[in-house]
């Protein structure tokens, strides 16, 4: 984890796969109210044609993870977190530059995504990405009575997003580095 005293983390965007689900499983309990089991992450990577979920690695260290569920042409992001000592680090950023990349390259041109209304700082980033207002899901979040505000990003695929996302990576305090995604890094 990050230590102020030392060097920016050398931080790797990659596949999720079953050996990061502790990390994952770690991360998901200390963010979520209602967390996912490690039985149902694996679900989901059993489903790789209509799912894509990533990881942000430090070394062999888990320290965020995101995926999304592919529906026609659009995406719907399913879940984003990072540990909390590593917010407000890019690790966030980098796992959405990272996911709406592949989504690019998969050819989803929509994306959509509920965030709590609370929840400033993420829905601060989803518009840093082009996600809009687009609706609020009363309630969504049950089990802490708080509605979703919905968000939705069109034009993935645009000359726009393109721009959007290279302005966003650049950025960033150190280069976007991905491996096994099927993206060039810069």
């Amino acid at each position: 984890m990050s230590d102020p005293g030392r060097a920016e983390p050398e931080v790797v965007v990659a596949p999720m796969r079953r050996r990061h689900l502790r990390g994952v499983v770690s991360i998901e309990e200390m963010t979520n109210h209602r967390p996912w089991s490690s039985s149902l992450f694996a679900g989901e990577l059993k489903m790789p044609t209509s799912r894509v979920y990533v990881v942000a690695l430090e070394g062999s260290v888990v320290l965020g993870f995101g995926g999304v569920m592919y529906v026609a042409d659009e995406a719907h992001l399913t879940t984003i977190a990072v540990h909390p000592a590593e917010q407000r680090n890019q690790i966030g950023t980098r796992l959405m530059l990272a996911l709406i990349r592949c989504c690019i390259s998969d050819g989803v041109d929509a994306m959509t995504l509920e965030v709590r209304m609370t929840n400033s700082a993420a829905q601060e980033m989803y518009r840093r990405f082009g996600f809009a207002p687009g609706g609020i899901r009363p309630q969504y979040y049950a089990d802490v009575g708080e509605d979703a505000l919905i968000m939705w990003a069109h034009g993935l695929g645009s000359g726009g997003m393109a721009e959007r996302l290279d302005s966003i990576e650049a950025g960033l305090r150190s280069p976007l580095r991905t491996i096994g995604l099927g993206l060039d890094a810069a």
